[in-house]
């Protein structure tokens, strides 16, 4: 889970912050849905001495956030709200319309959305919340999204490239694919590029979450920095040990930055 672009951005942000005011960070990776959870979270995280709790992406059961609480230590969360926690992100749902936006604005309607779970099972609410809010912006401009343009990416490069592979073999292929993750995107360029298909003169992609490697390859998407959320994590926490007053948390910034692989839809013949 820890070597995935966004979270290795945050942590980078949280520790530097931490660094910066004379704090150590300690790692703990709980993993995914099936992990040994109970040795990472109750034998290891719970009886070290810690002043403060930054969660990434991290799905908590009802006894496991009676524990934290417990603990009374200040808590956040970074990459998707969790119940009763605060949430440093982006408005999922609003990165989804901004990309919907850019879409129609070219003149796209036929629109494929590639989303799914994440392939480790920890980013649960992100996926669902940016699917309903890709739904939201289509029917918003009048538009419908039949079940065969819906399709499973995985959140990552692989399931990109095969849940594209199928999805640009249908006869009644999409203009444009929005992507929930740019690393879905790089797997949907990929295919194209072996279908034959010209990016973006046969097929717009675009992409979210500004991955560098999106930006080597000329990919279009809604851009958002992980390193700053995990800093202003970091600083929410320390406020809280300080006994100071902790930032205020509202949604991180996003930006649509467009590159080379959106345009109009070529004429249909």
């Amino acid at each position: 889970m820890i070597d995935r672009w966004f979270y290795v951005k945050a942590l980078g942000g949280v520790d530097a912050e931490l660094r910066r005011a004379g704090h150590d960070l300690v790692l703990y990776n709980l993993g995914g849905p099936g992990g040994d959870r109970d040795r990472a979270f109750r034998r290891s995280m719970l009886r070290h001495r810690v002043d403060a709790l930054v969660l990434l992406s991290l799905v908590l059961d009802e006894t496991e956030r009676t524990e934290l609480e417990l603990t009374r230590h200040p808590m956040v969360v970074i990459g998707g709200p969790a119940p009763g926690l605060r949430n440093v992100g982006v408005d999922d749902a609003e990165v989804s319309r901004l990309a919907v936006d850019h879409l129609v604005s070219l003149g796209h309607r036929r629109i494929a959305y590639m989303g799914g779970q994440d392939e480790d099972g920890m980013n649960v609410a992100v996926p669902y919340l940016r699917r309903d809010g890709f739904v939201d912006a289509m029917a918003a401009h009048g538009l419908a999204v039949p079940e065969e343009l819906m399709v499973d990416g995985r959140f990552s490069f692989a399931g990109g490239l095969v849940a594209g592979e199928r999805l640009l073999a249908a006869g009644d292929r999409p203009t444009a694919v929005c992507c929930a993750s740019d690393e879905m995107a790089l797997g949907v360029l990929l295919a194209a590029q072996r279908a034959g298909l010209s990016v973006p003169g046969d097929l717009s992609v675009i992409g979210i979450d500004g991955h560098e490697y999106g930006a080597t390859v000329g990919l279009t998407t809604v851009a958002q920095d992980p390193e700053a959320q995990g800093r202003t994590a970091a600083r929410i926490v320390l406020a809280e040990v300080d006994g100071t007053s902790a930032p205020a948390v509202g949604p991180a910034p996003v930006e649509l930055v467009v590159r080379d692989t959106t345009a109009p839809p070529a004429p249909r013949a």
